[in-house]
């Protein structure tokens, strides 16, 4: 079993290159969104609502436990970790922890990207086609801002130190490019 975790920030193409790699491998897509989507239209998500917030992580562990324990071949997850908060860490220990107690192999993406370009990813209808609470391109936009002012949603360096790790700055990469990299680097 392979557990690949995508991380970085909003817009940076987290769920467009594990659609990219699924395409190409056996393993599953659980793009974060998938969840929220879920939830937000009965409970809301977030700060605002815990109960969705909680049902949001609920689903997530079901779904992770179940699928560590199944014959799959492994689980592309994407997440937004914001490096300042100690729970975010808490929380992909946990996840990793589902894995590894099933014999699986984890790997760890980083993806970034320059501001400029993730304000215009996050426009791009692929996304939008996913994750419907981000049609509000204003608010999108807006939250995708004070987020970067507000949350640090990239590493510093060497502050990963996990085996298998990749860094990509795909600023001027497509998905497919990005998804190549990281079979190549983790031969998925």
């Amino acid at each position: 079993m392979k557990f690949v975790l995508i991380f970085g920030p909003q817009a940076v193409g987290k769920m467009t290159v594990g659609h990219e790699i699924e395409k190409t491998t056996e393993l599953k897509l659980f793009h974060n969104h998938m969840t929220i989507e879920l939830v937000a239209p009965f409970f809301g998500y977030g700060s605002k609502s815990p109960v969705g917030t909680e049902l949001v992580d609920l689903f997530r562990q079901r779904i992770f436990e179940e699928f560590a324990k199944s014959d799959q071949t492994g689980l592309i997850f994407t997440y937004l970790w914001d490096f300042d908060q100690r729970a975010d860490w808490d929380y992909v220990d946990k996840i990793c922890r589902i894995f590894e107690g099933h014999n699986g192999e984890i790997y760890f993406v980083e993806l970034e990207a320059d501001f400029d370009q993730r304000i215009k990813r996050n426009k791009h209808p692929h996304r939008l086609s996913h994750k419907p609470s981000k049609k509000n391109i204003e608010w999108s936009e807006r939250e995708l801002k004070n987020s970067a002012k507000k949350h640090r949603l990239n590493s510093k360096q060497c502050e990963i130190k996990k085996e298998n790790y990749i860094r990509i700055n795909n600023t001027n990469l497509s998905a497919e490019e990005v998804a190549q990299k990281i079979k190549k680097q983790f031969q998925l």
